[in-house]
């Protein structure tokens, strides 16, 4: 009697040398009790030998979904700086001219584009709290005022 596990699996005649080693398909991981380093398998079948270094960790579900709908919030704020400073110009005529006007119209419109990407950047190694707590900051202060004071008909 044999006490292979896989016995099921075999026929008369194989012997355990001549079976292929467990392999993983591509992009699986062996965890558990017992799991040892798996090599993984190529795409003809065979197992190929396991990478030695550690591949890089993805963003999870939650943290794409709140990016998501962070970088949607900070669209909208682009659109509103841009409807609010067009709302403002005329009075902005009044007080100063188009060429110091336009270069702040602009910069508020990339404000939260800038900050996005900078936080984006900066916050890359760091804990993924660091990250969304900036993003949040950004949202408390890019709000675009002078859309929220004034709106689309204003007053």
């Amino acid at each position: 009697m044999s006490s292979d596990s896989d016995d099921a699996l075999t026929w008369d005649g194989d012997d355990a040398a001549s079976r292929p080693a467990a392999a993983l398909p591509q992009g699986w991981k062996a965890v558990g009790k017992g799991s040892g380093p798996v090599e993984e398998a190529t795409s003809e079948g065979y197992a190929a030998a396991a990478p030695d270094a550690e591949e890089p960790v993805g963003l999870s579900t939650t943290m794409l979904l709140l990016l998501g709908v962070i970088g949607g919030v900070y669209l909208l704020y682009a659109v509103g700086w841009a409807i609010g400073g067009l709302r403002l110009k005329p009075l902005a005529n009044l007080i100063v001219d188009d060429a110091m006007f336009l270069p702040w119209f602009v910069l508020a419109i990339a404000a939260p584009a800038i900050w996005f990407l900078t936080t984006w950047v900066l916050t890359r190694g760091r804990a993924s709290w660091i990250r969304v707590g900036v993003l949040l900051l950004g949202v408390v202060l890019l709000v675009p005022w002078p859309f929220v004071t004034v709106g689309v008909i204003g007053s």
